[in-house]
């Protein structure tokens, strides 16, 4: 809601950068798609990594937090 209010604000202040903001955001969401991709990829190669560095103490026995 808060950013909808603010792109009011800015409609009202400066449309002609409010409207090129709305139709440059598909293009800066579809150019930001692979890095979020990556990250995605890159948290679970750590879990991944996690979950096998304590995979011998609960084998022991001990319980994840």
């Amino acid at each position: 809601m808060i950013k909808f209010l603010l792109w009011l604000l800015l409609f009202v202040i400066a449309w002609p950068i409010a409207i090129l903001a709305l139709l440059l955001w598909p293009l800066v969401w579809l150019l930001s798609l692979p890095f979020r991709l990556v990250g995605i990829a890159v948290g679970a190669v750590f879990e991944f990594l996690r979950a096998l560095l304590f995979l011998p103490a609960r084998l022991l026995g001990a319980r994840p937090r």
